[in-house]
Order: C-alpha cells, then sequence, then structure tokens
C-alpha cells in the first residue's frame, strides 16, 4: 500500500524523498552495527540503504542534466531548427491531471509519519522493552545438550537449573536489590551436584548479574535440615548468625567470604594464580518443608565491591521466588 502510494507521486516530490528515507535509514542502522555493535547483519542492511539513496541520486542528477539541454539542435551562425510538421494525431479524451496540493500534502505526510517513528524509536529503552520503566531481564543461558545427572531422576521432586533461572531472574528483582535502574547483564541456570557424594545429590543453581550485585539461588537435597546446618554454623560466633521463619519455614541468615582465584592468561598459557579471600556474601538459607525435614533453598548475594543490600532485600527475593518453585515442586510445600 505504502509502495503504491508512493509511485503516485511526481517525479521531483518522490525520488528526493526516497533520498532522504534512504539516507537516514541508512545512517541510522550502520550507526547500530559500527557503535553499539549489533553485528555485521545490520551493517549490510545499513549499506543496502545507503546504496539506494546513492543510486536515487545518481537519476536525479540524470534528470536535471536533461532538463538543461536545448529542445533542438543548434549550429553557430544559424537559427534552430524548427520541427518537421506532423500530422494531426486522433483527439483522445483529455486525462485528469493528478491535483499538485493533494501529492504536495501526501508527501509531507509520509515524511511526518517517517519522521515520527524514528524519533519514537529512539525514545524506546535500548533493550526494545515497552515504555513502562521496567527493563527486560538478560535471557537464562542453558546448556540444552547437558544430558540431566541420575542425582535428579533419582529424586522426582528436584528442581532444575532452568527452573530455578526462571524464578529468579524476574523483571522486579532489581527493584527488590534497591537498584531499580539496573538491569540484569548476564543469567544461567545449571544442573550440578552436591560436592563430595559421588554425583549422587541433586544441587541445582542459578545465577543472575547485575552491575552492582550478584544473586545466586540453589537448592540442596542433602537431607540436612536448617537446625543441623544452624549448629555446624554455631562454632563462628558470628553475630551476623540470625535465625526466623519465612514463608513458615525456618531460615537462617549467615555470611561468608567467596573464594578468588586469579587465572594467568599471558604467555604461560592460562595459569591459575592462589585462592584467595573473595568478598563477603550474605546468605539466607530456607527450609523446603515447615516441619524441616531436610534440604534447603540458599539464596546467596554479594557484589566486588563487599557492599551487601539490607537483609530485608533477601527476604523480599525469598518471598517473591520461592513460592512459584514450591507450587511447582512435587511432594513439597
Amino acid at each position: 500500500m505504502l509502495g503504491h502510494l508512493v509511485r503516485l507521486l511526481p517525479f521531483w516530490i518522490r525520488e528526493p524523498l526516497l533520498i532522504l528515507v534512504g539516507t537516514v535509514f541508512g545512517v541510522r542502522i550502520l550507526h547500530m552495527a559500527l557503535v553499539d555493535g549489533e553485528g555485521w547483519v545490520p551493517a549490510v542492511i545499513g549499506a543496502v540503504f545507503l546504496l539506494g539513496a546513492a543510486l536515487r541520486v545518481r537519476v536525479v542528477v540524470r534528470a536535471l542534466r536533461a532538463r538543461r539541454r536545448p529542445a533542438f539542435p543548434t549550429e553557430a551562425g544559424t537559427a534552430p531548427v524548427a520541427p518537421a510538421p506532423v500530422a494531426p494525431a486522433m483527439r483522445r479524451p483529455v486525462e485528469k491531471k493528478p491535483n499538485a496540493f493533494a501529492q504536495a500534502s501526501l508527501a509531507v505526510g509520509l515524511f511526518a509519519v517517517i519522521g515520527g517513528a524514528l524519533w519514537i524509536e529512539g525514545k524506546l529503552p535500548e533493550d526494545g522493552a515497552a515504555a513502562t520503566g521496567v527493563s527486560r531481564p538478560a535471557a537464562c543461558r542453558l546448556d540444552e545438550d547437558e544430558k540431566l545427572p541420575s542425582a535428579y531422576r533419582a529424586t522426582p521432586e528436584a528442581v532444575t537449573g532452568e527452573d530455578l533461572c526462571r524464578a529468579l531472574n524476574r523483571p522486579e528483582l532489581p527493584e527488590l536489590l534497591g537498584t531499580p535502574t539496573e538491569r540484569s547483564v548476564y543469567a544461567s541456570g545449571t544442573n550440578n551436584t552436591a560436592p563430595l557424594t559421588d554425583r549422587k545429590v541433586a544441587q541445582p543453581e542459578a545465577r543472575v548479574e547485575f552491575d552492582t550485585y550478584t544473586v545466586e539461588l540453589s537448592a540442596s537435597y542433602n537431607k540436612l535440615t536448617v537446625d543441623q546446618y544452624q549448629a555446624m554454623t554455631a562454632y563462628r560466633d558470628d553475630a551476623d548468625l540470625r535465625k526466623l521463619t519465612v514463608l513458615g519455614r525456618p531460615a537462617l541468615f549467615t555470611s561468608d567470604h567467596m573464594m578468588q582465584i586469579q587465572i594467568d592468561l599471558g604467555s604461560g598459557g592460562g595459569t591459575g594464580g592462589p585462592v584467595e579471600q573473595g568478598p563477603l556474601a550474605r546468605t539466607l538459607t530456607v527450609a523446603f518443608d515447615p516441619k524441616d525435614r531436610g534440604g534447603s533453598y540458599d539464596l546467596t548475594v554479594w557484589s566486588e565491591s563487599g557492599a551487601l543490600p539490607d537483609d530485608n532485600a533477601l527476604l523480599g527475593i525469598a518471598e517473591a521466588v520461592l513460592p512459584a518453585l514450591t507450587q511447582g515442586t512435587p511432594g513439597r510445600g
């Protein structure tokens, strides 16, 4: 429909309009490809738009040159040669010429629509989310070719890394962390097994990273209760140890330092350095069920700077995420 309307325009309105549109779109798409790093496909599309605009410019230049040429050839010192008489042709019905004002109005309208579309496109968030102020989270990265370990088949009620990632990677997660303007830059889910169990105990994990914080959610099916875990950590004499109830289940706040390993990717071929103490992490452990019959979810938050959100942030995340996992997990509740 739009192409038909453009073909109805006069030559001297249609061609400059196509040149303008091709140039604007070509430059915009090339900017996305070269500056924003969108890849080589937008670069090719932008080059095609600019090539089309260049070809239109050539057509207009040829038309201008043709209009400047004399209608009849002349020789120096002689008068123009008059054309030979032409036999009168048969009279045909006079065709009604298009209204020039209507054509000009149509061209202006098309230009306004294209300009408005470009303006709106520039105002949209970079990730293409709706203009609601909520950024679209990064998609969960999953190893689809990974075979599910036998520990998950032996524990039918076990959730997977995909389940945890989808539950944790929520649009409102930045607001719960106290950083509402951020968006997740990385999200993944893995179907791990607990260490020192000969791959017989399922322990799926999910991680969502932001510029400020990193959040990790794991599920442990090792039959260890929250009370037992508290007894194991009592020797720390840690003032940050805090027992509470979350969603009607026993829960425990603990703090511990992450491990940090530096890897040298220089000429040595990627040698690993010593294991060092990393930033402090805050973990909320919540039992699978109110009776604390064994197994728990661990929600951990840390940052490279060492800063941590308030404990209320972890409580809000747990209250938003865990009910969905409980509803989708047979045998739990």
